[in-house]
């Protein structure tokens, strides 16, 4: 402890008498000769009914799966072939959510999906996510090349009996798609009930097919594109990257 916080000592000139008393004391309660009775008990303090003298730390706050960088994949991977070139298989954790920069030129970010269950109740989809980039660097659709009008993120559900090639086993919310991705922090609140698009685009959020896909989902999540399609994939022109906020389906 520094000699600033070190409280004085306290010094005390004793007379014989003084310093007799006290040895005198000492010498008894050091058990020579004193009273053999028990001294009593340090009295005891009662305690209120229900009293906590410990407070109990309050619980963890829970992460919700869906924020779990883990649980994420970037693809598609499909028979061993991952479309997401230039890029890790999941996204980063942060304290934030998680996260993932943007691939330069020659590469692409398609798609950024988790597993999940039946959709069937449930109303709306709501993200929260954040764009960061350099002043002057612009992100491209992928299938355009340099100049491309990029969308996204798009958001997406697939059937888990998808073949990759059967119109109504993946939905896009075309009609919620960002165009142009800029940096910014955005939230897109997208419902149930329209405004979604079939693979081919021959089915829509009104249709029976739609309504069949919600009760058989294995993977939901968002898109990247633009150009020949809205999960094509995007590319950065600079420095860029992606953070998740929040991702709720309720």
């Amino acid at each position: 402890m520094s000699d600033l916080f070190r409280e004085p000592a306290s010094f005390v000139k004793l007379s014989a008498v003084t310093i007799m008393a006290a040895f005198t004391l000492s010498a008894e309660s050091c058990g020579g000769g004193g009273s053999t009775t028990p001294s009593a008990p340090a009295p005891t303090v009662p305690t209120k009914p229900g009293a906590n003298p410990t407070p109990t730390p309050p619980p963890a706050p829970t992460v919700s799966p869906l924020m779990v960088a883990s649980n994420w994949e970037i693809g598609p991977v499909i028979d061993g072939q991952n479309y997401s070139k230039n890029m890790p298989l999941q996204p980063t954790q942060t304290p934030e959510g998680w996260t993932f920069n943007f691939p330069l030129e020659g590469g692409t970010v398609n798609y950024l999906t988790t597993k999940y269950g039946s959709l069937v109740g449930k109303r709306h989809i709501v993200i929260r996510y954040r764009v960061e980039t350099d002043p002057l660097v612009d992100i491209w659709a992928t299938s355009y090349g340099l100049g491309g009008i990029s969308l996204g993120p798009t958001l997406y559900f697939q059937d888990k009996n998808d073949d990759w090639n059967t119109d109504t086993k993946r939905w896009w919310a075309t009609k919620y798609s960002p165009e142009n991705i800029k940096a910014g922090e955005y939230t897109l609140d997208v419902p149930f009930d329209g405004g979604w698009v079939s693979m081919m685009g021959g089915y829509n959020g009104n249709s029976p097919e739609f309504a069949k896909a919600l009760s058989n989902v294995s993977r939901v999540g968002f898109t990247f594109g633009g150009g020949t399609g809205y999960g094509h994939g995007v590319f950065a022109t600079g420095p860029a990257k992606f953070t998740l906020l929040s991702f709720v389906i309720e």
